[in-house]
Parts: C-alpha cells; sequence; structure tokens
C-alpha cells in the first residue's frame, strides 16, 4: 500500500511538470512576437554590436546565442524573435565579424569567450543560458568551463570533435592568406553555381540567401580567424569539463557524422538531439520546431 501510495504520488508529480511544461509552451506560441532590435555596446575590442529581443514580460532565463563564423548574428534573426517571446534573447556579433570592432590581430577561444562576458557585464546579464552554432559552440563551451557561475545551460548546434589527422588538415587549409573581395565574390558565385545553396537549403528565400552570403563575404579580412581560433582549441577536453546540462542539437549538415563524436565526453545531464533533414537556415525556416526541443531543454 505505501508503495502504491508512492507510486500514484509520482505519477501525479509527473503529471503536473508535463502540464507545466506545455502550459509554458503554450503561452510561448500565444505571446507576441516581437521584432529584432539593434544596439552596441563597449567591448574589449571596441563597440559590440548585437540583436536582441526583449519580451513586454520575461519569464525565464536570458538566452546569449553566439553564431558561427565567418558570418554573424544575422542567422539569429528569425530565432531571437521566436525564443524571445518568453526571455530576452540576445544575438551579439562576435568581434572581427558583423558590425562588431575588429581586434588588432587574431584571437583565441578564451578571448572570444572573454569579450562575451564582456557583453554580459554591460548589459547586467548575471547568468544566461547560452547557445554556439558550430564555432560559436567552441566559445559557448570555454565560458560554461571558465565562468560556471554566468552560464546556467548550454545549448550547442553541432559539437565539432575533430580527430588529429582532421584537424591537421584543417590548420593546413587555413594558413593561406586572407582573400580578397573578388576572390571571396568569386569563390561565392563558382559555389552557387555547382552546388546552389548547398548546405543552406533550410533558408527560406534566395533574398535571405544572398543576405546571408554578402554577410559572410564583407568579412573577407578575418574569415579565417573563427576558423584557426576553433582549429587550436581543445573542444574534446573542455566539454569533458562542463558541468552544466549541455544540450546537442545534431542537423544534418557538414558535421551530422562528426557531432555523435562529443557523446563519451558528455555529462550525465546531457544529451545529443538528433535533427534528420535540417541543415544551416534552420533558424529560418524551422524555427518554431526548434524552439520546442530548445525550450523543452532550458525550462525542465
Amino acid at each position: 500500500m505505501v508503495l502504491m501510495a508512492m507510486d500514484r504520488r509520482t505519477l501525479m508529480a509527473a503529471s503536473t511538470v508535463v502540464a507545466a511544461l506545455a502550459a509554458t509552451s503554450a503561452k510561448a506560441d500565444n505571446a507576441p512576437t516581437a521584432k529584432f532590435k539593434r544596439a552596441y555596446v563597449d567591448g574589449p575590442y571596441g563597440q559590440i554590436h548585437y540583436r536582441y529581443v526583449k519580451p513586454a514580460k520575461a519569464t525565464k532565463t536570458p538566452l546569449v546565442c553566439l553564431h558561427a563564423s565567418p558570418l554573424s548574428g544575422i542567422l539569429y534573426e528569425n530565432w531571437i524573435e521566436e525564443m524571445g517571446k518568453d526571455r530576452n534573447a540576445f544575438a551579439p556579433d562576435t568581434p572581427g565579424y558583423g558590425s562588431s570592432e575588429k581586434p588588432p590581430q587574431p584571437v583565441q577561444i578564451p578571448d572570444f569567450g572573454r569579450a562575451i562576458i564582456k557583453f554580459m557585464d554591460e548589459m547586467n546579464i548575471t547568468q544566461t543560458d547560452i547557445m554556439g552554432y558550430h564555432t560559436g559552440s567552441f566559445t559557448a563551451i570555454e565560458m560554461a568551463k571558465t565562468f560556471p557561475k554566468r552560464i546556467r545551460k548550454v545549448v550547442l548546434i553541432s559539437a565539432p570533435i575533430f580527430t588529429d589527422e582532421e584537424l591537421a588538415k584543417l590548420r593546413a587549409s587555413n594558413v593561406r592568406p586572407a582573400p580578397s573581395f573578388e576572390q571571396m565574390l568569386d569563390t561565392t558565385l563558382q559555389n552557387v553555381r555547382k552546388n546552389g545553396k548547398g548546405m543552406f537549403t533550410d533558408v527560406p528565400t534566395d533574398d535571405r540567401y544572398w543576405d546571408i552570403s554578402l554577410e559572410r563575404m564583407r568579412h573577407y579580412r578575418t574569415s579565417s580567424w573563427g576558423f584557426a581560433a576553433a582549429f587550436n582549441y581543445d573542444l574534446k577536453a573542455a566539454i569533458g569539463q562542463v558541468a552544466q546540462p549541455i544540450l546537442v542539437l545534431n542537423p544534418q549538415d557538414d558535421l551530422w557524422e562528426i557531432t555523435p563524436r562529443a557523446k563519451p565526453y558528455l555529462n550525465a545531464k546531457s544529451r545529443i538531439h538528433d535533427l534528420p533533414g535540417r541543415t544551416h537556415g534552420m533558424m529560418d525556416s524551422h524555427a518554431v520546431e526548434v524552439a520546442d526541443v530548445v525550450r523543452g531543454f532550458l525550462d525542465a
């Protein structure tokens, strides 16, 4: 009888949790969508540009989203509008990308991490959830490891765990001189003619695709900096030192087969969530679908 009573209480508690999560999701779905805004704050290398959404009533922990290189917070424009229905959502341009000031010389992943902590300080964000996309994943993990009291939970879009052989090839291919804008434009056009949108098939419109492509091309001077920093960072070891819960989203992009390598290094509170059929651009075309997964993790 005691065991039956305990089981009944457990079931009732579980039902309450499920109902609460469903209610939270419904509230987010029904909340009005605010358009993102732009602003600047001071950073370690000059001003940091960021996009943000603040709902009328923020009920959840803030979310800071770190883009892939060589892009910018443009990747998160639709995403922060979706996530910003119930929390403050930010997408800063990391130093040297977007409209953020360029460091005087290439920097490393810990430098990017400290720059985002400086951004948080300027924004009076004591603690946040952090999201990283490809190279942004390295910075997100570094921040969670080095500043555990500032980072509550971590979401990664892919986990680039490369072998030593792969890293050697990647480093060798990344040491070429920075391309001219003309070279970057020519390479982009050749790739489009050959592969169409390539891994960006989830980008909803041609105009949106070209907006993202132009953003990438404007970084021709620093195009290799983010990659060089990532290839110099031991992500495998760093993930193993993170105590916070980590959700690794695994879209079917260029890291689809590599991301599962992270599983042995994740703590018991963490998991990998496969997203078959989803590619770069899913934050535009499938923002609600991905947000359901992310909210379920962040708000549990």
